[in-house]
């Protein structure tokens, strides 16, 4: 089965009997699966002569309707999507075409005279096709797609063909395109609907922006004919609102999102009854705000898992009832990730590519139909992340003796002070657990004697009657705090406080900006006495 496949499927399905008032909604109008279907043909349709098979097409735009319909008529058209981050700079967009090298973009308006910009600069030729409302002299999608030959022949396929090109976020360094087949996107899709606490009458919400890999799960939607929400961006009034219109059971969010619902002044003003399950990922979830959210919805499920661009998808699953355990029995499982999911192989390693023991921290290998089939142009990042089959995920972990896999930290992330390892998760989680932190990210910076320090950058709640903040505001009193949990060398030495942590488009912070900003001095760190 191709990913170009599901939109067929979903509409044959909603079309006897299984989910008959399935649609996808967005903006107040609502499309059949049926509708949807005939939609997905007729772009593939306009798409084919547009490039020799496997060229590029990109997708620069918010949440729509037409950016779904991508997600399969690219691939059914023999091309490859690659959906473009609306939050990156000019430079880092200018990366993207210059090494995807597409052949034509969809585009929405607001990014139109950006990429005319840079297209100007561009050898290459890019034919640009406007989403929604085209200024005079654009080429409208609309008038695009009715023009092509209603009998064009799309071309056959097969499953180990490209259909996406997924750049990663760049929170290490420069963004790296993963290429994904059809087989990895329906192998992810596939592990998520055997894993994941879904039902079969779900009316599923989609919050992530969709050129990111969350956007996998709308594939196991789509399979399983839900009703779908599309929000074209997170709000939190916006979510609150949809989840009353459209009584949405289901959902995934990102931790900062979460804490943003939470943390809304009116979120008692929503009727949510309506919530059964709650799937969140991205980064990591601080535990005080999973337990807050489980204390506010106790009728909710709440699961996680760990995954990432190079995976099309989740590898690892903590469910519902692992969640419930942690919270009667064993609150340290709400810092898991979960247990390897069914259709993929996870492995903790040492550096010479060893297993490692219950316990002991090694970086996750994966292996599975779902694995990536390789970076885009980049022979010594696919050198570095294979080993004998195995896909080395950057990402440091330890397993318990009941199976559950703990991210520690990502390995570029790991702070090595006086020759010890600071895991910079750890010294996050206790740092959330001070009551006037809201978020908080800790990195390295150099140092002349230790190698590096350890540095947090905190961003605090505002002062209410429940929660005065002054003590935090103070670097000598959350050293306090810090001291008699946690060993001296991983305590940080400099706390920074800032209005706003940079985040990338799903909510993860972006530790490499911040370590560069603190060799630039850009900050005022205040230093425990």
């Amino acid at each position: 089965m191709l990913v170009s496949d599901i939109p067929a499927y979903a509409a044959h399905n909603a079309a006897h009997g299984a989910a008959p008032d399935a649609a996808i909604h967005f903006e107040g109008s609502a499309t059949s699966y049926a509708l949807f279907n005939a939609d997905c043909q007729q772009l593939a349709r306009a798409l084919v002569g547009e490039g020799r098979p496997g060229a590029r097409v990109a997708v620069m735009s918010s949440n729509r309707p037409e950016f779904l319909a991508a997600y399969f008529a690219i691939p059914a058209a023999g091309l490859v999507m690659v959906p473009i981050n609306t939050r990156l700079g000019p430079r880092e967009i200018a990366h993207i075409l210059d090494d995807a090298e597409p052949v034509l973009i969809l585009v929405e308006p607001a990014w139109l005279g950006l990429v005319e910009q840079l297209q100007a600069g561009r050898p290459q030729a890019l034919k640009i096709v406007v989403l929604g409302d085209a200024p005079a002299g654009a080429l409208a999608y609309r008038n695009w797609i009715a023009a092509a030959p209603a009998q064009a022949a799309l071309p056959s396929a097969a499953d180990d063909d490209p259909a996406w090109l997924l750049y990663t976020s760049g929170t290490t360094g420069r963004a790296k395109g993963a290429l994904l087949s059809h087989r990895s996107l329906m192998a992810g899709a596939l592990n998520t609907m055997c894993a994941f606490d879904l039902g079969r009458q779900e009316v599923a919400l989609f919050l992530f922006p969709m050129f990111h890999i969350a956007g996998y799960s709308l594939l196991a939607y789509l399979l399983n004919s839900y009703p779908i929400v599309l929000m074209r961006g997170f709000e939190t009034e916006a979510y609150l609102g949809a989840v009353q219109r459209h009584r949405i059971t289901h959902h995934s969010i990102a931790p900062t999102m979460l804490a943003m619902v939470l943390e809304h002044p009116r979120v008692d003003d929503f009727d949510t009854s309506s919530l059964r399950f709650i799937a969140y990922g991205a980064s990591a979830m601080p535990a005080e705000v999973i337990r807050a959210a489980m204390a506010r919805w106790p009728g909710v499920g709440f699961g996680t898992g760990f995954g990432m661009t190079e995976l099309a998808g989740n590898v690892l699953y903590l469910s519902r009832d692992e969640h419930l355990r942690a919270l009667q029995h064993q609150p340290e499982v709400l810092a898991a990730c979960g247990t390897p999911m069914p259709l993929a192989q996870v492995r903790l390693v040492d550096d010479d590519g060893l297993d490692v023991a219950d316990g002991q921290a090694g970086e996750l290998a994966i292996k599975g139909d779902q694995v990536f089939s390789a970076y885009w142009r980049n022979d010594a990042a696919n050198l570095a992340s294979f080993r004998d089959g195995w896909f080395l995920s950057g990402d440091v972990g330890r397993r318990d003796a009941q199976g559950r896999m703990y991210i520690v930290d990502r390995k570029k992330d790991m702070i090595i002070s006086g020759g010890e390892n600071v895991y910079s998760r750890e010294v996050e989680n206790l740092l959330y657990e001070h009551p006037a932190v809201a978020e908080v990210a800790v990195v390295g910076a150099a140092h002349p004697i230790w190698g590096e320090q350890v540095v947090a950058l905190l961003r605090l709640r505002a002062a209410t009657d429940a929660t005065d903040a002054t003590d935090a505001t103070d670097a000598t009193m959350l050293d306090a705090f810090c001291k008699p949990r946690i060993a001296g060398y991983k305590r940080p030495r400099r706390y920074i406080f800032v209005d706003e942590l940079p985040k990338s488009a799903a909510g993860k912070i972006l530790k490499a900006q911040l370590r560069q900003q603190l060799a630039d001095g850009i900050f005022d760190p205040r230093s425990p006495a």
